[in-house]
């Protein structure tokens, strides 16, 4: 009989955490939070800054900007959190875990006297309203929650919800829900949201946000620093001498090649082996590249061990499967897409592909600017010709994929799903789902219908099953993947952060895209 339950139960993603991060920690509290004044061991006091490796004008609770996102950790609230640095769950606007009502409903009570910054008392209702917007035809959150039946307000302080099945990892994917007053408009939210976290936004600029602690906050990780701001700076050589002059305490997404450069001068520096990687992203819906076996060419043609010892230093590993070797639903794809230029050149033939001219459209970040002379040498080697565009994300989603019959032919950019979690649904849903990836980005779901309804079969099933029932069914998803490589990683990179030890105190580098500050103290 099939056990219907999601496969990263608890332990699964404890364990994950283990192989794929260097620090592990504790399982989920049940304890009822406690005022700020008894966690606390003083005021905050002084500024901490951070030199961040991007830049957004969107602060949404459901924004996917690395820097609108991460700034909004210390900002907004979930029922639930994550520490990122091991991924482990704690309740957070909650006040403890969900009581179980029957096996496909629950109860969540809030925290007593949980206030949002403006003042004004945090009601079930703010709940049910945002979670209306993360789960809104627009919001790309909406395929984490499929598992969900209806939210609703029991009362002004309980949450009920109801599960289309059994779902063992309902607090893991309610910490993408973030609460915020149902009485905020869109626009008002994109600009500066109001939360129930330890801060609040005191300024956002282009260039600058700066967040003080919120003195309404009554949770257990109270603000440790007067301040906090982020300085956008997109420009790796702009961090890093922002970091040796002193004027940042913290650097994101540190160059590998600039790592021994801070030890020097005294900086502790952290690299850990995460879920972000560069991945190619084909135009299903334009000749030839609607055919996998011109997608899976391109992949093959790629010398990945190259790409990682020279572009980045050796601070990565080669994307052997869609999830990389440390999740437990790891699985080795029946479709090889290791290098093989002599197969990737015997597939473009086979397919009447030789010699095509290829527009190749990249994001403008340094990092993945670093990978194009190669990948472009290796396309050439196959007797392609290689244009390449470098472009802001916002204005190659806005302006090139997210349109109505796009006409680009491949795309390399960076992403990281893992700041939503690490269980193998959220992972993969992210680029295959029921969203803008497949409906435009690459037009999976036009340009092969048949094809993509049996990924989302597979995802159904495997997110009801447990043990090795599950890992076999995410197994079949990534043979799928494999074999279709409409969206494909090339890499996992190793996420490389530096602070100053005589500034701060408190920080944990992370795996994920983004820095965590809570818990993070000036000296």
């Amino acid at each position: 009989m099939r056990m219907r339950k999601h496969f990263a139960t608890g332990a699964a993603m404890a364990a994950a955490a283990t192989m794929v991060l260097t620090a592990c920690g504790g399982g989920s509290s049940t304890s009822t939070s406690t005022s700020s004044s008894s966690s606390d061991s003083g005021a905050p006091k002084g500024t901490i800054t951070v030199g961040s490796a991007y830049e957004t004008t969107d602060y949404s609770p459901i924004t996917t900007s690395a820097l609108g996102m991460g700034a909004n950790w210390q900002v907004l609230e979930g029922l639930y959190r994550f520490d990122m640095s091991d991924y482990s769950v704690s309740p957070a606007l909650a006040a403890g875990d969900p009581v179980k009502v029957s096996d496909t409903e629950y109860e969540i009570a809030l925290r007593d006297g949980a206030k949002f910054s403006d003042g004004t008392d945090v009601k079930a209702a703010d709940v049910v309203s945002s979670y209306e917007r993360t789960t809104s035809d627009k919001s790309i959150f909406r395929q984490f929650f499929t598992f969900v039946d209806s939210v609703s307000a029991k009362d002004d302080k309980t949450v009920t919800v109801k599960l289309k099945y059994p779902f063992s990892n309902l607090k893991e994917r309610f910490v993408n829900v973030h609460v915020v007053p149902s009485t905020m408009s869109e626009d008002a939210l994109k600009a500066k949201p109001v939360g129930t976290g330890p801060y609040k936004y005191d300024n956002i600029s282009a260039t600058e946000i700066t967040a003080v602690p919120n003195e309404h906050y009554n949770g257990k990780t109270p603000a440790k620093a007067a301040t906090l701001k982020w300085s956008a700076l997109k420009d790796d050589a702009a961090r890093l001498s922002a970091a040796l002059g002193g004027s940042i305490d913290i650097m994101e997404a540190v160059p590998a090649a600039a790592q021994d450069q801070l030890k020097a001068a005294g900086w502790n520096v952290e690299a850990k082996p995460g879920y972000g990687n560069p991945f190619m992203m084909f135009n299903t819906q334009k000749a030839p590249f609607d055919k996998p076996e011109v997608r899976r060419a391109f992949i093959k043609a790629i010398d990945k061990q190259k790409l990682i010892s020279s572009a980045l230093n050796g601070q990565a590993v080669e994307a052997k499967s869609f999830l990389p070797e440390a999740n437990p639903a790891y699985k080795k794809p029946a479709t090889d897409l290791s290098y093989d230029k002599d197969a990737a050149k015997k597939l473009l033939a086979d397919a009447g592909a030789s010699g095509l001219t290829v527009n190749l459209v990249t994001t403008d970040h340094p990092w993945v600017l670093s990978l194009v002379p190669q990948i472009k040498s290796d396309l050439e080697a196959l007797g392609l010709k290689v244009n390449h565009q470098q472009m802001a994300s916002s204005a190659l989603y806005s302006t090139v994929t997210d349109v109505d019959n796009p006409t680009y032919d491949v795309v390399l950019a960076p992403g990281d799903p893992s700041v939503f979690g690490v269980d193998p649904g959220i992972i993969v849903s992210w680029w295959n789902g029921d969203n803008v990836w497949t409906k435009k980005r690459d037009g999976w779901q036009v340009s092969d219908p048949d094809s993509f309804k049996k990924l989302q079969g597979l995802m159904d099933e495997a997110v009801q099953l447990d043990g090795d029932a599950a890992k076999a069914k995410w197994g079949e998803v990534q043979d799928l993947l494999a074999e279709q490589s409409v969206i494909y990683p090339l890499v996992f990179r190793n996420m490389i952060t530096a602070s100053n030890p005589k500034k701060v105190d408190g920080f944990k580098a992370i795996s994920a895209t983004s820095l965590q500050l809570l818990g993070v103290s000036a000296k």
